[in-house]
């Protein structure tokens, strides 16, 4: 009627486009209810509302808050609001970061079936730790103070960096955690937090940043297998030479498999490069796991640093996020992360409705750049049945990524080298790898046996330390001796010397064979000990 005035449908612009199938309205009103964030009275802005445009801020990173509105509301016939860009601020603020990390811990988990090429080793599910930390935040007061600066041989850093730990599921890139916080934390420590997302039922890649005994035991605790590249500084000792030359060692209490090969890889320009891999598994059979198909499943760990491509500069376009303070960095990483996450489900969801197609051939911008038209028309907001009366499972989003699939993978090298003047790895090029993207011709694959280290042998005539001393603390066996006397009667001179004595002495002590009535101070304790030979 005339004069009437139209009425403002308030939650219309809650949506995603197509992606609202998977964020549905009823998992974002129970999220809200969960973390008590929806509102109290019914405003222009609801909570709702709200989550839903701090996804679509991830959708178009490139574009302003207002701009980014106008595109959630241009397919809707309703009216909707047209409020301010401080209206939009604070409904961000309002909402905070509780609804989105609860979302994402909703969404977050393995995405592939068993039986989906690349996702399962044997009967495992192989997934990756890694860590990005070059995420730039605002160069502002309070993200400094949070994050702080990262210092390097050109001085401070110009943006503080979040650094993003992430558990991967290697063969879809499906996010099962993620944790996020000052880079001074370091890995292992944002990565212990997400070992409680593993099982039984998983496989674990990481590099040698992760070696560590203490994350690798608490993952072997967890029930997990893993495949962990391990440091050349690390020296294990060899209890068992397997006939497939890996061999057994100790981890604290685990019992742990080392493989050490060459490899060789021959690039289409003629180039060859070599390099050493030393690997630390759990797997410790040699007939069901062979060397060589372990050293080719590692090279899978690769695929977490595609998913961190994707989050860095497929959606972020290499920018800067855009908050400008902790609360609202929190907020827009757990939004991105849950956006990333609902682009792969219903990537996955399309390539197994194809079936026998890998994962890797479903490319994120595709799918990226069909959500974003869903939004602007509003498409598939509430999902129709086909013409067969049966559910679209691949909807509008997948049918695009089936239409366009990426070329099967093929192996490629080049050396690592970023191309800006601050950059460290400019000048990291030690081993001769081409400078440009090369295709691999050949790999060879060399499994290296242990050296062993030939038995000690005691010269002629020559006496152990425990015999030594055993026969001077015999002759008056009542006494007690002071470790400088017994380094005098033994002709022991230097403090290095003299230190590896005090060592020793603290051993027998412990083993029984001394006890130690003072600081510093010996006494032999049984007579039968005296005849006793061997050394530690």
């Amino acid at each position: 009627m005339a004069g009437v005035p139209a009425v403002v449908d308030v939650f219309a612009p809650g949506h995603i486009g197509e992606l609202t199938q998977v964020v549905p309205v009823e998992l974002v009103d129970a999220v809200l209810e969960e973390t008590r964030t929806r509102e109290r009275r019914l405003r222009n802005l609801p909570s709702r509302v709200g989550v839903y445009f701090v996804l679509t801020l991830g959708l178009f990173e490139h574009l302003g808050s207002r701009l980014v509105w106008e595109k959630l509301i241009a397919g809707l016939d309703s009216t909707t609001p047209r409020p301010s860009e401080k209206a939009l601020r604070d409904l961000r603020r309002r909402l905070g970061s509780a609804p989105l990390e609860r979302l994402f811990a909703v969404l977050s988990g393995p995405l592939g079936q068993p039986s989906t090429p690349g996702v399962c080793y044997r009967r495992w599910r192989t997934v990756a730790f890694d860590g990005c930390s070059s995420l730039s935040a605002p160069d502002h007061e309070r993200n400094r103070s949070w994050l702080g600066r990262i210092a390097s041989r050109f001085g401070g850093n110009s943006y503080p960096r979040v650094m993003l730990m992430a558990l991967c599921e290697t063969g879809t890139r499906g996010l099962i955690g993620a944790v996020f916080g000052p880079a001074a934390e370091g890995e292992l420590a944002y990565a212990r937090q997400l070992v409680g997302r593993l099982t039984e039922s998983m496989l674990v890649l990481a590099d040698r940043a992760f070696d560590s005994n203490g994350l690798l035991c608490d993952v072997a605790a967890r029930g997990a297998q893993f495949l962990v590249r391990s440091s050349s500084k690390r020296r294990p000792p060899v209890l068992a030479l397997l006939p497939d030359g890996s061999y057994l060692t100790r981890l604290g209490d685990l019992t742990v498999r080392v493989i050490e090969a060459d490899i060789t890889v021959h690039a289409a320009d003629g180039s060859r490069t070599t390099g050493t891999y030393r690997l630390l598994t759990t797997l410790t059979d040699h007939r069901a796991d062979p060397a060589t198909a372990l050293i080719k499943l590692y090279h899978e760990r690769w695929e977490v640093e595609c998913a961190f491509l994707a989050l860095r500069h497929t959606l972020l376009k290499g920018r800067v996020l855009r908050s400008k303070d902790p609360a609202g960095i929190t907020q827009e990483l757990w939004g991105l992360l849950v956006l990333y996450q609902a682009l792969r489900s219903v990537m996955v969801t399309a390539v197994e409705a194809q079936g026998g197609m890998d994962p890797d051939r479903a490319g994120f911008t595709i799918a990226l750049e069909a959500a974003r038209d869903t939004v602007i028309r509003a498409h598939g907001i509430i999902p129709f049945p086909g013409p067969d009366s049966r559910p679209d499972l691949t909807g509008y989003i997948g049918a695009t990524v089936l239409h366009h699939p990426l070329p099967a993978r093929r192996p490629r090298i080049s050396a690592r080298i970023v191309k800006r003047g601050i950059s460290r790895y400019h000048t990291w090029n030690h081993d001769g790898r081409p400078l440009a993207s090369t295709p691999i011709t050949a790999l060879t694959l060399s499994v290296r046996p242990p050296t062993l280290a030939p038995p000690r042998t005691r010269a002629p005539g020559k006496q152990d330390r425990w015999t030594q001393i055993s026969q001077i603390m015999a002759a008056s066996a009542h006494r007690t001796w002071q470790a400088k006397e017994i380094a005098h009667v033994l002709g022991i001179t230097g403090r290095k010397p003299f230190n590896s004595l005090n060592t020793q002495l603290g051993y027998w002590t412990r083993a029984g064979r001394l006890t130690r009535p003072a600081p510093s101070t010996y006494k032999i304790t049984l007579p039968e000990t005296l005849t006793a030979t061997s050394s530690p």
